[in-house]
């Protein structure tokens, strides 16, 4: 007899050896990377807090709890946590932006700045007074030079600039009124002439203290005299009918610095009187 050679039986693929593809190759996929997650800042401080408050070993039971032997054990490993979280927290703290509200009983005062703002303060005071008292000179001065009216009763019978009889052209204001009505001072001023002048009749001229001259003409009779002080509302004389006259009035003129005669109505509307 011949010997025959035994014949093997074909291999039979198993679920976990997986086909081959015909011409490709299938990709390996890649073994999974365990990702290990560090505990946050606040989680590594609360672990420290409670590993020293136990103040003991840590003790569990179950699977995956390991007891610590020794309390040592315990209290070393609190003290690296510790350690590690006060580290991070230093670290973390340099970027923190400081606190707005600062406590004013902490800080020194500097005493060259106290007497820098003392200084100003009293400067600034002094400016106010000094400026205050300016004013209440100026209101006083105001008050003092307010023209009045210089008759208590009349009426309007020429205007500056007419033409009449009695000239070419009106140099001043007439104030009708009767004879021997009193004749007041406008404002503040000193005499600078008295008497008879032509058509003027008998004349007043008082110099107020910014220089501007009052003419009171056609007068009954005359009370100053020159160099007489007067103040406004003070009688200087009295109305008439003296020089190139039709009737008793006062002839009012207004004259700046002694020059060539304005329209007496504007000057009173500029002093506060409407005539």
């Amino acid at each position: 007899m011949g010997n025959h050679r035994a014949e093997r039986a074909p291999k039979r693929r198993t679920s976990a050896t997986a086909a081959p593809v015909s011409g490709k190759r299938r990709a390996s996929t890649p073994p999974r990377r365990s990702v290990v997650r560090l505990p946050s800042l606040p989680l590594v401080a609360g672990v420290a807090v409670l590993a020293v408050s136990a103040g003991g070993a840590v003790t569990g039971s179950g699977s995956g709890v390991t007891a610590l032997a020794s309390t040592g054990s315990a209290v070393e490993a609190t003290q690296a946590i510790g350690s590690a979280a006060g580290q991070a927290l230093t670290r973390r703290s340099v970027v923190v932006s400081r606190d707005h509200v600062r406590d004013s009983g902490t800080e020194e005062t500097d005493p060259e700045l106290v007497a820098l703002a003392e200084k100003q303060m009293a400067e600034r005071a002094a400016k106010l007074e000094e400026m205050r008292r300016a004013a209440e000179k100026q209101a006083a001065k105001i008050k003092e030079n307010k023209w009045v009216l210089p008759l208590a009763s009349y009426g309007i019978t020429a205007t500056f600039g007419q033409y009449g009889l009695w000239a070419s052209y009106h140099t001043g204001l007439d104030f009708n009124a009767n004879s021997g009505d009193s004749i007041l001072s406008v404002a503040n001023g000193t005499v600078t002439e008295t008497g008879y002048d032509g058509a003027y009749g008998n004349k007043t001229v008082v110099t107020l203290d910014d220089g501007t001259e009052i003419w009171y003409c056609h007068q009954t009779s005359i009370y100053v005299s020159v160099g007489d002080r007067v103040n406004g509302g003070e009688t200087i004389g009295t109305v008439g009918a003296t020089g190139n006259v039709t009737g008793s009035h006062l002839h009012l003129e207004v004259r700046p610095g002694g020059g060539g005669p304005v329209d007496p109505f504007q000057a009173f509307v500029e002093h506060g009187i409407v005539p």
